[in-house]
């Protein structure tokens, strides 16, 4: 199901709902780093009411909540034509095998169990998102706020449109291919200008300050391109 929150459509949106506020906090943190749009509920009823009042593109559900269960949460928004579409994930620290064929059958697409990697629960969210909508394939990327459309070539960092030449729009593809990894000149010269002849490694400095400037939209934005001293460049976390 599309994100239908106007510019930031590409930015797929979660509801996380769990009770334990510790989890409930690394959970948005992480998935807010990953780039979607977190909302959070802590009990059944609070989630019951949210969905009736906001679309989700996914839906991660703990297990056992307090005043309505997990289970029964995932049976009714089954049963609601409105959310009977929205993919969803379940929480638990119940990993025997009963547990994990009940919360299918209620209709759960995926599976999770505590305690997890934050690494891999973001993995099964887009694994799942693209189960429910092939459409959110890759040619969409995300990091952070920024998302990038390879099939229509735009660019946008918390929904406001970034313009790039076709050079500087090649070598942010690239990076986010990687996120964090450090690339060095040459490196980035080969993967990107290879079949141009022969380009100075200071054609990429340029590249990479019209690139930064560009995402850092004069200053508004954090800078998310890191210079690593006799290394090279990431796109990297702006606190890392």
């Amino acid at each position: 199901m599309p994100n239908e929150h106007g510019p930031n459509k590409q930015r797929s949106s979660v509801l996380v709902v769990e009770d334990e506020a510790d989890i409930a906090t690394l959970i948005q943190y992480n998935l807010d780093r990953a780039g979607f749009d977190v909302t959070t509920a802590m009990d059944g009823e609070e989630a019951l009411l949210i969905t009736r009042e906001q679309r989700f593109d996914l839906i991660l559900l703990d297990w056992m909540l307090p005043l309505v269960s997990g289970i029964e949460i995932c049976r009714q928004l089954r049963q609601r034509p409105d959310t009977k579409g929205v993919p969803i994930i379940m929480l638990t620290a119940r990993g025997e095998e009963n547990a994990r064929i009940q919360g299918l059958n209620a209709g759960a697409d995926d599976y999770v169990t505590k305690p997890f990697s934050p690494k891999e629960l973001i993995a099964r969210i887009h694994a799942v998102l693209r189960r429910a909508n092939p459409t959110l394939s890759e040619d969409v990327l995300t990091y952070l706020d920024i998302t990038m459309d390879t099939g229509t070539q735009r660019v946008t960092r918390n929904g406001t449109a970034i313009d790039l030449r076709p050079a500087e729009f090649k070598l942010l593809h690239h990076f986010m291919g990687q996120p964090g990894r450090v690339f060095s000149r040459e490196q980035l010269l080969d993967a990107l200008w290879h079949d141009e002849g022969e380009i100075e490694a200071r054609t990429v400095d340029v590249h990479i300050r019209r690139l930064r400037k560009a995402l850092s939209m004069d200053g508004a934005a954090p800078d998310v391109i890191r210079t690593v001293r006799s290394s090279g460049y990431a796109l990297d976390h702006p606190h890392a």
